[in-house]
C-alpha cells in the first residue's frame, strides 16, 4: 500500500463512501481505485488526485498533505547514486533488495532517521557567497 492510497482508504471509509460510488465520481474503474488504494499503481496524476480532493471536499492544509502523499506514492522508485558517496549506492540496492524484508519498527526507525537529516539540511546556514550571488 502507498501512502496516497491508504489515506484515500482511510478517508473512504470514515465518510462512508462506497468504492465504486467514488471510482465512478472519479471517472475510473472499481479496480483502478481498489489498485490505486492498494498500491498496485503507480503515482496518480494530477487530474486525479484533484478529483479525490473535490470529492472529498478536502482543501488547505489536508489538501497539501494529501498531495504530499501522491508525490511519495510511487510504488516503482528509482534512486540515482551517480557520483555519490559508494555508500549511497550501496545503501539504495540493499534497501531495494531488502525493504521486504523489515519490520514495521525497522520501517519507522528508518524513517526517523531520514527526518532528522531533512530537518538538519533545513537548519543549514546559506553561505555568504551564495546569498552574494542572488543580489
Amino acid at each position: 500500500m502507498t501512502p496516497f492510497g491508504e489515506r484515500v482508504r482511510q478517508l473512504r471509509r470514515e465518510r462512508g463512501r462506497m468504492l465504486k460510488d467514488m471510482a465512478s465520481h472519479l471517472g475510473v474503474s472499481s479496480a483502478y481505485l481498489s489498485a490505486l488504494e492498494r498500491g498496485e499503481r503507480g503515482k496518480p496524476t494530477w487530474a486525479l488526485i484533484q478529483g479525490v480532493l473535490q470529492y472529498f471536499h478536502i482543501i488547505w492544509d489536508e489538501a497539501d498533505e494529501l498531495k504530499r502523499l501522491a508525490d511519495l506514492s510511487d510504488p516503482k522508485v528509482k534512486i540515482d547514486t551517480a557520483g555519490g558517496d559508494p555508500k549511497a549506492t550501496l545503501l539504495a540496492n540493499r534497501l531495494a533488495r531488502e525493504i521486504q524484508s523489515l519490520s514495521e519498527s525497522e520501517l519507522e526507525d528508518m524513517l526517523a532517521v531520514l527526518d532528522r537529516a531533512q530537518t538538519r539540511e533545513r537548519r543549514l546556514p546559506v553561505p555568504i557567497q551564495a546569498v552574494q550571488d542572488t543580489v
